[in-house]
């Protein structure tokens, strides 16, 4: 048996993090047994947690925007590349002001926080960090997504975001740490284990496994992409963790060497492979090119001899995640980017002009319009549209299995699958981004058998059988823009209306009027898919 050895799983060389000072008061140090004892009032937690998630709804690191600004000035970019890059730069610029949040999905709200022994707060806290994430979402233009389970199938909506995921972890010293994620619903379906083997682990296999996965993950979470790919782990949970810690930029400045001890490292040189394969793979920042990721973090950790757990995840374009401390000088937040609008250039980028769409003309002559123009096409959409998600949907089918009529509303305009923020004073619409397509897939061919659902809006991919119903009824679906929904109420959304099932709350049917709303042909009405490409 070998000698005894402890190694720190994750060896976290510095912190280059700035951070700004939330309060020196709810802070100070007494002496017990002769040792320094921060003592934290628990009300100091409740004050971190509310600016942290008001910072994260609204403002994005410098780090994120400066790869942002990169896409525009890379002349391997392509048009659509360069036109979400600025899209997005835009759209941080807007959210800003501090009224519309970056992404209408303001997220699961995620803490983890590293407790030093010698810190004590005498309460519950993960209490008093609920309290401060229940007042920001409370007080902001944020959307309530947590759905609580009354029964095995009965749910409702909490109304409050609550409850979030709160973990804390012990850890010597006098300092508490934090890592704060709101993560929308797109990313998180995005996390992905593979119980894998020792077969994985040559280049030629993780290669291939590597190219394969990056296909399947698709562009339902809104790149280009911080991507993060954590081979072993003592358990799955382990991996899993260490996914969505690297993908936060929490574990960047780990050893890039392994140990006899089994500390986890980052694994440089096959970032670099992954964001070539990246690069390479086509799709790009959605409606093809380059930049379906910014970057890639590659993480390796021990395992046990039976297992090859392998865990895949991102952080989108909304990459909202926030450090924060509390020392004896006091509370202390990340500093995030307050100053977007220096990212944008002096011009808009010089694209082709895009095809403009009237919504508004009967739907035969729309799909005729339509049927013009091969996928990838950039479009500009104006006029009316019908709003609704997954609980409508579910609602729609329950009326036709009770053979009740499909709604007119249905038939007669596009539908835009997404579920708005609150409403800023003033305002028409709150940020109001599309939704992940592919959660209403198992409708589609019902209702367009009955002449409904034959233009949708949202954003990623479908399966095959939505693709086969729009070649056999004559649909679309047309991709816009996932992520940045503070520009969509800004400039493109005119005006909002309640038409059907007003106590599903943010998943009420609305009739939506817009102007300039961009989007691109995805699947169109003779079996052709723009994923299809690349994705053989």
């Amino acid at each position: 048996m070998a000698d005894f050895m402890y190694d720190k799983p994750f060896q976290i060389e510095k912190d280059s993090t700035k951070y700004r000072l939330l309060s020196s008061d709810y802070v100070k140090i007494v002496e017990s047994d002769g040792r320094k004892i921060l003592k934290v009032d628990p009300r100091g937690l409740q004050l971190l947690a509310k600016e942290a998630v008001s910072d994260l709804s609204f403002f994005l690191r410098t780090s994120h925007l400066e790869k942002l600004a990169a896409i525009l000035d890379d002349p391997e970019a392509t048009d659509n590349d360069r036109f979400v890059a600025y899209v997005m730069l835009r759209n941080t610029v807007i959210s800003a002001k501090g009224e519309l949040p970056w992404c209408q999905d303001t997220g699961t709200a995620i803490v983890i926080g590293k407790k030093g022994e010698d810190v004590w707060t005498g309460a519950n806290d993960a209490e008093y960090l609920s309290k401060g994430i229940y007042e920001t979402f409370r007080d902001k233009n944020l959307r309530y997504s947590q759905i609580v389970p009354l029964s095995i199938f009965e749910e409702k909506n909490t109304g409050t975001n609550l409850p979030a995921q709160i973990d804390i972890y012990s850890q010597e010293g006098n300092t508490y740490e934090f890592l704060i994620i709101t993560k929308g619903g797109g990313s998180a379906n995005k996390t992905l284990l593979y119980q894998q083997s020792k077969s994985l682990l040559n280049e030629e296999s993780l290669t291939k496994f590597i190219k394969e996965k990056i296909k399947e993950l698709g562009t339902s979470a809104c790149p280009p992409y911080h991507l993060a790919l954590v081979i072993g782990g003592t358990s799955a949970e382990a991996t899993l963790k260490t996914v969505k810690e690297a993908s936060a930029g929490y574990l960047d400045h780990l050893p890039v060497t392994g140990s006899a001890g089994g500390r986890a490292f980052r694994d440089i040189e096959w970032e670099k492979k992954i964001e070539k394969i990246c690069h390479e793979y086509g799709v790009g920042a959605q409606f093809g090119g380059k930049y379906f990721v910014h970057d890639v973090r590659v993480i390796r950790l021990p395992r046990h001899a039976a297992s090859c757990p392998v865990g895949l995840g991102v952080s989108c374009s909304a990459d909202r995640n926030i450090k924060a401390k509390i020392n004896e000088k006091g509370i202390f937040l990340e500093e995030l980017e307050r100053d977007p609008e220096r990212f944008l250039p002096a011009k808009a980028p010089e694209l082709e002009k895009p095809v403009e769409i009237d919504l508004d003309q009967p739907m035969k002559e729309v799909l005729a319009e339509l049927t013009k123009y091969p996928v990838k096409t950039r479009l500009n959409l104006r006029g009316t549209l019908i709003v609704a998600r997954d609980i409508a949907h579910a609602r729609i089918k329950k009326m036709l299995d009770e053979e009740k009529p499909m709604p007119e509303y249905f038939k007669n305009h596009p539908v835009y699958y997404a579920g708005p923020a609150k409403t800023p004073q003033g305002m028409p619409s709150g940020s109001f981004g599309p939704t992940t397509a592919g959660r209403m897939d198992t409708y589609v061919e019902l209702f367009q058998s009955l002449g409904g659902s034959l233009i949708m809006v949202a954003k990623g991919n479908r399966n095959r059988q939505v693709i086969e119903s729009c070649e056999k009824y004559g649909g679309f679906y047309l991709g816009s823009i996932g992520g940045p929904a503070a520009i969509l109420a800004a400039e493109n959304i005119k005006s909002v209306e309640m038409v059907d099932f007003e106590d599903l709350g943010m998943e009420a049917i609305r009739k939506i009027r817009v102007e300039n709303m961009a989007a691109f042909i995805i699947t169109d009405d003779k079996g052709n898919d723009f994923f299809d490409e690349y994705n053989k």
